[in-house]
């Protein structure tokens, strides 16, 4: 999902240069959620990680 969110970015970094603003605003704005999304579900594995513990 990372890997996506960089895409996008990218992808969003090119068009802005190139000026096709409307791309670029959809594809940053891609990254962003994607991005969240990311960090939404990397911050519930490390709690479940922590809280899971070890088994005897």
């Amino acid at each position: 999902m990372l890997t996506w969110a960089l895409i996008f970015l990218v992808v969003a970094l090119i068009a802005g240069v190139l000026g096709f603003t409307g791309v670029a605003g959809a594809s940053i704005a891609l990254a962003k959620i994607l991005f969240m999304i990311f960090l939404v579900l990397f911050v519930i594995s490390l709690v479940v990680h922590l809280f899971r513990g070890r088994a005897v």
